[in-house]
């Protein structure tokens, strides 16, 4: 199998918004931010080539399908859909996506399955071949939104997936599409049925852990729905990470791909972190 990071739109959010209940006295050592307090984010996948003899593609960022008013609001501020041209770069094309697996249905990560916006068209799928593996738990929240997260969601997505016949809803840790080379894990806080995919030692952190600042236990983000949850899964599967000496692959970190975990003196860090993956596995 060769695993390639593969770069998608970037959107500028609301810096305070992701670190929840952090003082900007704290996150501002971390981040810089513009004039509007926002802090670039990356929407960022993982192609897996020749897993099981599929080319899979995990995640698909916020893509270009917003309108001007809602790119706008998001901060998409690139005007081609990035993910697809990341993916000409290193000679694939939409057509030759055999699987999409997908962590949840918010924007940032499953707005990249849609056609770019044009005033003229519906939008349609991106990945016309492939199956869609989404979480069974995670589905039904997306199909009946509670009102604190109505808005992260895209209906005419999840009609797409329903009338395509290709989606596939994973309940446990493995799924006959991908066989035991994904394994499945999940988390609620950020989101009900949130889905965490591992391939190799290379496990997906998704929102549970969006980027190397969100290692540091206690921090969570104002996006999600259980916070006191989430530090404690996050606990659980940060001391995971280490105890196997797993990689993180980040889906929004600005500037690292995937990196390890350490534990120093109570705290977890990040180290030998990497821009961008693009290695083999035997």
């Amino acid at each position: 199998m060769k695993l390639y990071s593969i770069e998608g739109n970037r959107q500028k959010l609301d810096a305070g918004a992701m670190f929840g209940n952090v003082p900007k006295a704290l996150w501002s050592r971390w981040v810089e931010v513009d004039e509007l307090n926002r802090m670039e984010l990356a929407c960022r996948a993982l192609l897996v080539e020749d897993l099981n003899g599929k080319n899979v593609l995990f995640e698909t960022g916020i893509g270009n399908f917003f309108e001007p008013k809602l790119k706008q609001r998001f901060g998409v501020y690139e005007n081609n859909h990035v993910l697809i041209d990341s993916l000409a770069e290193i000679g694939f094309k939409p057509e030759d996506i055999d699987v999409v697996v997908l962590s949840h249905l918010h924007f940032d990560h499953a707005g990249g399955m849609l056609t770019a916006w044009d005033e003229n068209k519906q939008p349609e799928l991106v990945f016309k071949n492939a199956e869609y593996l989404i979480g069974s738990d995670h589905w039904q929240r997306a199909i009946n939104p509670h009102p604190r997260d109505r808005a992260s969601f895209i209906p005419i997505l999840h009609d797409l997936l329903q009338l395509s016949g290709r989606l596939r809803l994973v309940s446990g840790t493995t799924h006959e599409t991908l066989g035991p080379d994904v394994i499945f894990s999940y988390t609620n806080g950020h989101t009900p049925g949130l889905m965490h995919a591992q391939v190799g030692d290379l496990i997906f952190a998704t929102d549970l852990i969006p980027g190397s600042a969100w290692v540091h236990i206690p921090i969570s983000m104002g996006y999600d729905r259980f916070p006191e949850l989430l530090i404690d899964e996050k606990t659980s599967f940060l001391n995971n990470v280490v105890k196997h000496n797993w990689r993180l692959f980040f889906t929004h970190d600005p500037d690292f791909s995937v990196a390890n975990v350490i534990e120093n003196t109570g705290r977890y860090e990040v180290s030998s972190p990497i821009k961008q993956l693009q290695e083999e596995i035997l």
